[in-house]
This record gives C-alpha cells, sequence and structure tokens, in this order.
C-alpha cells in the first residue's frame, strides 16, 4: 500500500454531535492511519518575508497520514471526514 498525506483545512470548535463524528471517522481508518496531528499555526517562509500562519478557519489546521491501494482510494477516505472546511490529498513519494 502506498502512504497518502491528507491535509485538514478550517477549524470551529466543534458540538459535541460533530466530536463524535470526528471520533468515528478516526476509528473507521484507524487501521490504515500512521500519523495524525493538528497545527496550531506557523509560518510562512519565501523570499519576501516571513508571515505567522494562524491556527483557523482560512488554515491548515491538521494533518493524518494514510495507507490507501491508490489516490481514488485516499480521496474516497478524505472525503467522509467531518468537521474540516476541506481536505487536500497528497500521495507521499518515497
Amino acid at each position: 500500500m502506498k502512504q497518502f498525506l491528507i491535509l485538514h483545512y478550517g477549524f470551529e470548535k466543534p458540538t459535541p454531535e460533530e466530536m463524535a463524528a470526528w471520533n468515528r471517522w478516526f476509528e473507521a481508518i484507524a487501521e490504515r492511519q500512521v500519523d495524525r496531528g493538528g497545527l496550531p499555526g506557523g509560518r510562512e517562509i519565501s523570499r519576501s518575508g516571513t508571515v505567522e500562519l494562524p491556527f483557523g478557519k482560512d488554515s491548515i489546521t491538521g494533518f493524518t497520514v494514510i495507507e490507501a491501494e491508490s489516490l481514488d482510494d485516499a480521496a474516497r477516505m478524505a472525503g467522509e471526514c467531518p468537521v474540516v472546511a476541506s481536505t487536500r490529498v497528497y500521495e507521499i513519494r518515497r
């Protein structure tokens, strides 16, 4: 199986029902999850300087690394993720 990185964008404090849905999603992918974490903020570094990246509605707020057969399979799993505004999926190449 290949590994894929799911980037979670946007976050608002979840209701108890949303948190339960989030936990069910993590349980559903547990056998194929390699790692996960939250991203509370960071910095963008470019030739024009450094910009602080806040945690919140318009930023990357977390990641999940999964194993899947294909990008289509990984995208299906990511599409079932609740709570976040959107996700992006990338294949991890080694």
